[in-house]
């Protein structure tokens, strides 16, 4: 039975105000009355805190006291869905899917070993290289170290578990390869060409229904403020491929690219929810958000892969105020 009323949490909500604007949209498309709830450390420093219809404060989501947090806020509201924002609470919700699904909740998350695929850049490559996919040669840098002259340089160096394009460099010589790194670190083979993030939807019966693709024309702090949508010639086979080497994924992944001039579309990483240049998808006409919220309600669900080809994004910064 179909639901015209439906209420969503956004966890470690932060900034991600456009998200919650393509949740809005997309129930006012199917007719669905929409109640977003959105929690973070300090709601009160949240932009998208400040968009939602009610917020929350709860503990960082490495403390044991998160999942508790969160499943008290869904039984307060009758959440039907959590959209979990940032990598580190995908493993913490996935290991309690069961829970909230007890209480009637569902989170938008894969299977733990989907997640812990995607929290490892070394694992994630080597798992879409038995998949055939394309990628780049990578190692840890430990191995690297020990077989210098098996590379060629320059080579990328960068947190095996990072996320936001945090502290990657490019590594001209082996000299440079930094030393008592904090946590441990990969070297990937060096890649020049356009950069792609690739975003999939997989229904919650694991078909791929979707693949688009966007060239990164800027990025800032990892995250696409300049973008165009592209239908790579590769993206029927890549969706296969990416199918194939995560069977049990489900929902909205993304995924980055880069088209070598010399070795083709290489894909480099791989994150298991939202990426933060869906907005673009969603704007030409890659509505995951409308398709999970048709899942949701029982609605028939119109996953698609006619998105729009050429769509330009031009992000800018917008202040919000209080007081």
């Amino acid at each position: 039975m179909s639901r015209r009323e439906l209420c969503v949490l956004f966890s470690s909500a932060g900034r991600r105000v456009e998200l919650i604007q393509c949740f809005r949209a997309a129930a006012a498309r199917l007719d669905v009355t929409l109640r977003v709830i959105a929690c973070d450390r300090r709601p009160e420093l949240s932009a998208a805190c400040h968009t939602a219809d009610r917020a929350y404060a709860v503990p960082s989501c490495d403390d044991e006291a998160f999942i508790d947090a969160v499943a008290d806020i869904c039984r307060t509201e009758n959440v039907d869905l959590v959209v979990p924002t940032i990598d580190p609470e995908l493993l913490p919700f996935s290991l309690n899917v069961e829970r909230f699904a007890e209480a009637g909740t569902r989170i938008h998350v894969s299977p733990p070993l989907v997640v812990e695929i995607a929290r490892d850049k070394l694992r994630t490559m080597h798992t879409f290289h038995r998949a055939g996919l394309a990628v780049p040669r990578t190692d840890t840098l430990e191995n690297a170290r020990q077989a210098i002259s098996d590379w060629t340089w320059p080579v990328f160096v960068k947190p095996r578990s990072g996320s936001a394009s945090r502290s990657i460099s490019m590594i001209r010589d082996p000299s440079a390869l930094p030393k008592d790194c904090a946590e441990p670190m990969i070297v990937q083979e060096y890649l020049s060409g356009p950069e792609y993030t690739i975003s999939m939807f997989i229904d919650r019966d694991g078909v791929a229904r979707s693949c688009i693709a966007h060239e990164r024309l800027s990025v800032r702090a990892g995250e696409v403020e300049k973008g165009r949508t592209v239908r790579l010639s590769e993206l029927p086979a890549l969706a296969r491929g990416m199918a194939e080497a995560l069977p049990d994924a489900r929902g909205a992944l993304c995924f980055q690219a880069i088209a070598d001039a010399t070795r083709g579309l290489q894909v480099i990483e791989l994150n298991a929810r939202f990426g933060g240049g869906y907005p673009l998808a969603d704007h030409a006409g890659a509505c995951f958000a409308q398709w999970l919220l048709e899942e949701v309600a029982g609605l028939p669900v119109s996953a698609n892969d006619d998105w729009r080809d050429g769509v330009l994004m031009l992000r800018y910064d917008q202040a919000l105020f209080d007081g």
